[in-house]
């Protein structure tokens, strides 16, 4: 799986729906109209999030599929 920045996965976030509530330090929340999830996201400058972090929040999100399908 390929990582990405803290920055990039909030946009990906926002364009699916996702909208930004608040954001505590370093950390942006996120939340969808209809959903019980949130999701929060470490934004630490240009750092990527690692695997495991990202697979987790695109499998909260319901965008696990659509990212794989973005990488072929």
């Amino acid at each position: 799986m390929k990582n990405i920045t803290g920055k990039k996965l909030c946009k990906i976030l926002s364009d699916n729906g996702w909208s930004l509530v608040r954001i505590s330090g370093s950390h942006h929340i996120f939340v969808k109209q209809g959903e019980e999830a949130r999701i929060v996201v470490p934004v630490h400058g240009n750092k990527e999030i690692k695997t495991g972090l990202l697979k987790a929040i695109l499998k909260t999100a319901g965008l696990l599929s659509l990212f794989f399908t973005l990488l072929q």
